[in-house]
């Protein structure tokens, strides 16, 4: 006989066929598979609820951002309008003197750099004298000044901060070394 051959003596009694399990086990092993099978179903569902979820949550918001890109400005574009105004009005007039033409212009100045400051753009005109910064100022180029160098002597075109941002530098002329 080969080795291979179940002899009474070489068999395992873990090794036996499934006809000789006790019908108790089986249907042990049939309840356990059917909690699993059940256990497997409510965790796919779950799975494919959370996923769904998440799914929203993201068209949630990629609406929310589409929508503050759209209406980023409406503020801004709001305090604007009456400056808007006052320079249909100033225009309306037939025959402005002057004077007039002067006091709407400088009373329509005041309004935009109200508008301007409401909505957090800020003057950037440093004065005479003041250290060049290279954050906020823009040099177009080195004058021989009798102040320290590196200093600004003029400022050619006033720049502006969008809530503490460049939005554009302030172009100036800088003190030559000495």
């Amino acid at each position: 006989m080969s080795e291979n051959t179940p002899t009474p003596d070489n068999v395992n009694p873990e090794h036996t066929s499934p006809d000789t399990q006790a019908p108790e086990d089986a249907q042990d092993l049939n309840a356990q598979l059917a909690e699993l099978q059940a256990k497997n179903a409510e965790l796919a569902d779950l799975y494919l609820r959370a996923q769904a979820d998440v799914q929203n949550a993201r068209r949630r918001a990629d609406d929310e951002i589409a929508k503050s890109r759209k209406f980023a400005v409406e503020g801004f574009a709001e305090s604007l309008l009456p400056v808007l105004d006052s320079l249909e009005a100033g225009l309306a007039i037939p025959n402005a003197t002057i004077e007039q033409i002067r006091e709407g212009s400088e009373a329509t100045l005041r309004q935009l750099k109200s508008a301007l400051e409401r909505n957090k753009v800020i003057e950037v005109a440093p004065a005479a004298g003041t250290k060049f910064d290279p954050a906020q100022h823009q040099a177009i180029s080195m004058v021989p000044a009798e102040q320290e160098a590196n200093t600004v002597v003029t400022v050619l075109q006033k720049g502006y901060l969008i809530a503490e941002r460049v939005l554009r530098p302030a172009l100036v002329t800088v003190a030559a070394p000495k």
